[in-house]
């Protein structure tokens, strides 16, 4: 069965972004393991914020593999991705049933939410930026059951930022 992995990063008290979905304060001086996760990872699965915040890098992050974003309000498919409107929950246990690599939940809040509560999530990558927001998206919303996850390693840099890494323990 492949993982769903989300590899994703925080600020000290918990933001993914800012109040307005703002990513200016994350660190992109180092790789930060970056290159090697990409390496296990053959699907990416986001929302849809975090797919309109992609779009605007100017060369789209993951061309060469299937795109899925879910979304409310967007539907069929565009250059890169295809959108999904319903049972992201379904969705999700077909990919980790099928042949391949890792799946890698990019964000954000509301989807990692949904893996979560429906258990579908094996694996938590989180980069904490040595910074506080004081307010934002969180980066777990507000209900979720209560999960358990194993620790398995902290690596840390030389710019304050850890990298933790935990798997989901059944």
């Amino acid at each position: 069965m492949r993982p769903l992995t989300c590899f994703i990063a925080t600020s000290l008290d918990g933001y993914i972004a800012g109040p307005s979905g703002e990513i200016d304060w994350l660190f992109t001086d180092q790789d930060y393991g970056y290159t090697q996760f990409f390496a296990r990872v053959d699907t990416v699965v986001m929302g849809r914020k975090t797919y309109d915040l992609c779009r605007t890098f100017g060369e789209y992050p993951y061309p060469d593999m299937p795109n899925y974003v879910w979304s409310r309000t967007r539907r069929g498919k565009d250059e890169y991705a295809s959108f999904v409107s319903d049972d992201i929950a379904g969705l999700l246990k077909g990919f980790k049933q099928q042949e391949g690599k890792a799946i890698w939940l990019v964000g954000g809040s509301a989807l990692v939410g949904e893996a979560i509560r429906h258990d579908l999530l094996d694996e938590l990558i989180v980069s904490v930026h040595p910074l506080v927001l004081g307010d934002g998206v969180p980066l777990f919303p507000r209900g979720l059951p209560r999960t358990q996850f194993q620790f398995i390693t902290a690596e840390t840099f030389n710019t304050g930022l850890v990298q933790l890494t935990y798997r989901r323990t059944r």
